[in-house]
């Protein structure tokens, strides 16, 4: 049985076709029976993808000017994402935990105002070499988290399955659901409730060089080597190493970057597995930049 002071674990199950979630769903099961609290928070751009593409639209990923790629999202494509997102797996990922024996509830960000922030209309991107500003975006930053409707949860023994969308603040005073990026969401829920985070994608870990599984960076726990991490990092992984970082200024205690498929997967990355990243690598590294509410990066699930 854990301890009175070990921190919640904060899962996020990456979105990516190669993604398998049952060894995660098992680990779950271990961990909650063994009296450690667990919130999971998924993802899920391929199945956003083949939702726009039925509907007879093409999915458009866009990179903004430092370098992150992610999803833009009209207002066509904010329908599709919350059916697929809330609507198709978050429903199928809460079903397969509660009948693999876990007391599984299903969230959107939207639900209790869990995940909540700005939205953002507009994002500044790079096309053809130029900086441009793209409007019409239905995606948002998240400025607050509902800590206490979670610990409510896993106090009665609940384990919270997380999905976007987010509660997006219009300027007239509104509540819109808009695109989050789930790696983000889940730095926030980790900081909001002093965990660890750990990020299982499809790959092992933040690698020196991105095409040589060997180079896998396994640990950063000062800034120089925190500076390592994020000059490594490319494509998707980028987004996943600022989302550790903003959940280490948050309050978590350490993330894991690591394989879902690997045997134990969530046990695995808490004995060591993958890219472990410590809050002592903040000590001197620069705060992520802030954005406007109006004008900021792509976000995708």
């Amino acid at each position: 049985m854990s301890g009175p002071t070990t921190p919640p674990v904060v899962v996020k199950v990456g979105g990516a076709e190669a993604v398998d979630p049952a060894g995660a769903v098992a680990d779950v099961v271990s961990l909650t029976e063994a009296g450690r609290d667990v919130v999971v928070v998924h993802g899920g751009s391929t199945v956003v993808d083949e939702t726009i593409e039925r509907l007879g639209m093409e999915p458009e990923y866009v990179e903004s000017a430092s370098g992150v790629t992610g999803r833009f999202t009209d207002a066509e494509t904010m329908e599709a994402f919350t059916m697929a997102m809330a609507g198709r797996l978050n429903t199928q990922l809460t079903a397969q935990c509660r009948a693999a024996g876990i007391d599984a509830v299903g969230l959107s960000g939207v639900d209790g105002g869990l995940l909540a922030g700005p939205r953002k209309s507009a994002v500044r991107v790079v096309e053809d070499g130029k900086r441009k500003i793209r409007r019409g975006e239905h995606s948002g930053r998240i400025e607050s988290v509902n800590a206490d409707l979670l610990a409510g949860l896993l106090a009665d023994g609940y384990t919270p399955v997380l999905s976007p969308p987010m509660a997006g603040h219009e300027s007239d005073g509104t509540v819109t659901p808009v695109n989050t990026d789930a790696d983000r969401a889940a730095a926030a829920v980790a900081g909001g409730l002093d965990a660890t985070l750990v990020l299982l994608t499809d790959v092992a870990g933040v690698y020196a060089d991105p095409d040589d599984p060997d180079t896998l960076i396994t640990s950063a726990t000062t800034p120089a080597e925190l500076e390592a991490v994020e000059a490594a990092a490319e494509g998707f992984m980028r987004k996943k190493v600022l989302a550790a970082t903003e959940a280490l200024a948050d309050g978590a205690d350490r993330v894991v970057v690591a394989d879902a498929n690997a045997t134990d997967p969530i046990q695995s990355a808490l004995d060591g597995a993958g890219t472990t990243i410590t809050d002592s690598a903040l000590a001197a590294a620069a705060e992520p930049a802030e954005t406007t509410a109006t004008e900021s990066e792509v976000n995708d699930a």
